[in-house]
């Protein structure tokens, strides 16, 4: 896969990025920025709970990588006075794991499951009593010896996170009293992540910068943070480490990141559909071949945001890029592909 600064998902081979991460992650609702809708869903219902002295009822959040549903599970369990387990769904391969973290939970816990639509199926059935009564059934020994032994649960709160809730099972999808979406951010909300992640780095931005880099981030909090790294470490290169407009432009075309926020990744897409189909609608699995990504990495990581922004549709036949695309990469709708010569 492509090399992508605008990727969402975490730089797993640069130094500390997960520890980096961790700091810049806000720990209640007044410092969480935007999710203005889901924030008030949020507090009415733990205010709702609080005072009633029950655990916060099971809560789905989904949406695309990046926009911070980590981070709100952390927010909420701040916010509830409770401890939270984080765990992945991937990383519950059987059925006992699931059970030795249950098990370990108190009164009011939180246990968060990213990627839950990832979890093994034998684990997620026994996840259903789980949620439901707070029991936990486990099966002893095997063959005609084997019986079933029930344990009580505390009375705890599952948060999952997935960016598919399509491929959740409906059984599990209906156990959660809450589910809510993660929304794309405003410019101004980004900009605003951009100016307090400059604080806890202590780097100096201007607000003019800030909203550059805002506009470019794809609307996401993930690749905003990142792209502010890789600004600052161009300015403290080629300049005093303070980040103007000009240092701030200068530093995104070297990154090849263009005033939509889109990168080489993106552009080639677009630019295989209006020169190989002109303008589509092709399959992702021709564009897959064509672009020598996984139809993975295209479905959840390349289209989102172009579909966002109006430069890509999804028909029936395939996909289909739009009037604004043509417009964008400086093409007359209609334009013929350039002719190759074979002799």
């Amino acid at each position: 896969m492509i090399d992508r600064i605008v990727t969402t998902g975490l730089d797993e081979t640069e130094p500390g990025e997960q520890e980096l991460e961790n700091t810049l992650r806000p720990r209640d609702f007044e410092n969480y920025i935007g999710q203005e809708r889901l924030k008030q869903n949020l507090k009415l219902a733990i205010e709702a709970t609080k005072k009633r002295g029950e655990p916060l009822d099971h809560v789905l959040l989904y949406g695309p990588p990046g926009l911070g549903k980590t981070t709100m599970a952390s927010v909420i369990a701040h916010e509830m006075g409770a401890q939270i387990r984080i765990t992945s769904g991937p990383a519950i391969e059987r059925a006992g794991d699931l059970a030795s973290l249950l098990t370990n939970l108190q009164d009011g816990d939180i246990l968060f499951i990213d990627e839950i639509h990832r979890l093994n199926r034998s684990v997620e059935e026994v996840l259903y009593s789980a949620m439901e009564d707070f029991k936990l059934d486990i099966m002893l020994g095997k063959g005609p010896s084997a019986r079933s032994l029930r344990l009580d649960l505390p009375r705890f709160t599952l948060i999952g996170a997935t960016t598919r809730t399509g491929a959740l099972a409906a059984p599990l999808r209906d156990r959660f009293g809450m589910i809510h979406r993660l929304e794309f951010y405003k410019p101004e909300e980004v900009q605003r992540i951009i100016s307090r992640t400059a604080d806890i780095l202590g780097a100096r931005i201007e607000p003019a910068a800030a909203l550059t880099l805002a506009e470019r981030s794809r609307l996401t909090p993930r690749i905003a943070n990142r792209l502010l790294k890789r600004v600052r470490d161009f300015a403290d290169v080629n300049g005093d480490g303070f980040i103007d407009g000009a240092t701030s432009q200068r530093a995104l075309q070297l990154l090849e990141v263009d005033e939509l926020g889109l990168d080489p990744a993106d552009r080639m897409l677009l630019i295989a559909i209006i020169e190989n189909y002109d303008g589509g609608p092709v399959g992702v699995e021709t564009l897959a071949a064509l672009t020598a990504e996984e139809r993975s990495t295209i479905e959840d990581f390349i289209e989102p945001y172009l579909l966002q922004i109006g430069l890509l549709e999804r028909t029936p036949r395939g996909r289909k890029v739009t009037a604004k695309t043509y417009r964008h990469l400086g093409r007359a709708v209609g334009e013929e592909k350039p002719q190759t010569n074979l002799i």
